[in-house]
């Protein structure tokens, strides 16, 4: 049975307001997304613990590979539990090792299942899996409701079987990305359905100085893709020691060269933490022949923030993600109608300011993202607790959510992975 629109704002808004609570005043700033719009993100564990790369920055520990996968009904277990944190429309990574290697029946089956019951899975992946088997992908989104997707690529991968096996630079690996565009491109026009598409990039010092190439590329292929996340490498699971990630503010230089808008942080976005993620939400732009990044807001604009305030105010949690076509309608007109003189008197003026910065129609969608994972040392300091205090990105393990770091960094991955070898029974069958 399908949940009423009052039913699930119900239960949004009760998540929601338990999440702003337990955020400390200096984090409930007037970008703040957590408690607003979003309860977290949650991942699962155990699913499938092994690998077919073996890439130089890598959290799982030396001993993934020889894991079996947990039972499909303990997934499910895992994917219930993250439901009734996260709510209505909750963000959903399938992750571990490489989720691929599932059996295709199984990972559909769990996809399916994840939707089911109201959260939005996105499948985390190296991606050769698909270049291999490319009605894979279309199966995932007919059979088992696929909408999101998150393709890794980036430099200290390795275990590609092809030219881009050993790259030396991320420009080398643009045209893997392109390729990995045109597969979601023919996903879409196969099926003639959505898919949301992002992609994730550790960040070294090796690899630092090509960030602002990586942004260009990404901007101008935001019809492919709607998201890039940069992420700093941490001394966990089987890292190369040798591999330095840089700080927060020097991988926002690079993306702000590569957006090419020295001011791009006034846009800046919380989830949590800024010292754990920060985004910029904007519309990639063609002007004279290079793409830019316009923010959607402007932290230094009364305006603007009033506006966004007052947005979620009235509709914050609301997600049309899960939604058919007819239904995404319904929605819009049971929440936005009674809305609908704020959006006039508030909404109209900021689609003017905003078309203004803009400056042309032809522009879509695009997030930059960092995120920052903490080493144990850094776990364990005032400022490390501080931060897992308002982790927005858990792990269910033995009944509790775990923030992401602790599980990568003080061995409970590990832990878990032992836990579950001993417990082993024989694998579910997909129907």
């Amino acid at each position: 049975m399908i949940p009423s629109f009052s039913d699930e704002l119900r239960e949004t808004r009760a998540i929601l307001l338990n999440v702003w609570a337990s955020l400390p005043d200096t984090l409930r700033g007037p970008t703040q997304f957590l408690g607003r719009q979003y309860a977290g993100c949650g991942a699962t564990i155990g699913v499938m613990p092994r690998c077919d790369f073996a890439c130089a920055a890598c959290y799982l520990n030396k001993s993934s590979n020889g894991r079996r996968p947990i039972p499909l009904r303990e997934a499910r277990e895992q994917v219930r539990m993250l439901r009734r944190w996260l709510g209505p429309g909750g963000n959903l990574q399938l992750t571990d090792g490489e989720i691929t290697l599932l059996p295709e029946g199984e990972l559909i089956e769990l996809v399916a299942y994840a939707r089911k019951i109201g959260l939005v899975p996105m499948i985390m992946t190296h991606g050769d899996t698909f270049r291999h088997k490319p009605l894979y992908l279309e199966r995932l989104m007919t059979e088992g409701g696929l909408t999101e997707i998150c393709f890794h690529i980036d430099t200290t991968m390795r275990g590609r079987r092809d030219r881009y096996a050993n790259a030396p630079t991320e420009t080398n690996l643009n045209s893997l990305r392109a390729e990995f565009a045109e597969i979601i491109r023919a996903a879409r026009r196969q099926t003639g359905l959505k898919l949301e598409a992002a992609s994730t990039v550790t960040v070294t010092r090796l690899n630092l100085e090509h960030i602002p190439a990586v942004v260009s590329w990404f901007l101008a292929n935001a019809d492919a893709f709607k998201m890039v996340s940069f992420q700093p490498a941490v001394a966990v699971g089987q890292t190369d020691e040798h591999l330095v990630g840089p700080t927060p503010e020097e991988v926002w230089a690079r993306i702000i060269r590569g957006a090419g808008d020295p001011y791009l942080l006034r846009g800046e976005g919380w989830l949590g933490h800024p010292d754990c993620g920060r985004f910029v939400q904007g519309m990639a732009v063609k002007r004279k022949n290079k793409v830019s990044l316009v923010p959607l807001y402007r932290r230094d604009s009364p305006k603007d923030m009033g506006f966004l305030r007052k947005l979620l105010d009235r509709v914050g949690g609301t997600s049309f993600r899960l939604d058919q076509r007819w239904r995404a309608i319904a929605r819009a007109v049971r929440i936005f109608g009674p809305n609908v003189p704020f959006l006039i008197r508030s909404g109209l003026p900021y689609l003017w300011r905003l078309g203004r910065r803009v400056g042309t129609l032809r522009a879509r969608y695009f997030c930059v993202v960092t995120h920052h994972f903490m080493d144990s040392a850094h776990l364990e300091s005032h400022e490390g607790m501080e931060r897992t205090s308002s982790c927005v990105f858990r792990v269910p393990i033995q009944g509790r959510l775990e923030p992401m770091c602790k599980v990568n960094a003080l061995g409970m991955r590990s832990r878990f992975y032992q836990t579950m070898e001993k417990a082993a029974s024989p694998r579910h069958v997909a129907s």
